[in-house]
């Protein structure tokens, strides 16, 4: 499956840990940091969201770690969405070292739908699933 780069970043000191590598907790960051960045390349950023009265809470993240990147390492962080149901979504996210493309981290992340005033769960707008469904190479299952 094709997994667009969507964010961009190079490893910060503060972001190793005792052995000189990325500690593992912060590529959830990063995995949070590219769903941002996922938003505003399809078009449906996070103002969108508020906008339109809805909102996202994360359910359930899984990652898998394949590799290790270290200080000043230049990485890369791809994102799609691969299945949207009715108040839910799991977005897969991959993680790569940018000068030699060794995977690095790999997973997903559930976000639930949530009403923006009474954070129920609610309905993901069409208005999300079409610019989803139109940046991306392959469209999400449903």
């Amino acid at each position: 499956m094709d997994v667009p780069v969507v964010w961009e970043n190079r490893v910060r000191f503060e972001e190793t840990d005792m052995q000189g590598v990325v500690f593992y907790a912060n590529y959830v960051t990063f995995q949070d940091e590219t769903f941002s960045a996922f938003l505003r390349a399809v078009g449906y950023s996070y103002e969108d969201v508020e906008d339109a009265g809805w909102d996202m809470h994360v359910v359930n993240v899984d990652m898998d770690y394949r590799g290790q990147a270290s200080f000043a390492d230049e990485l890369v962080h791809g994102y799609r969405i691969e299945r949207i149901g009715e108040s839910s979504m799991t977005g897969e996210y991959v993680a790569r070292r940018a000068d030699d493309g060794e995977l690095l981290a790999e997973g997903t992340v559930t976000h639930v739908a949530v009403d923006g005033e009474t954070d129920d769960p609610t309905r993901i707008p069409d208005e999300f699933r079409e610019a989803v469904a139109d940046f991306q190479e392959t469209p999400p299952e449903s």
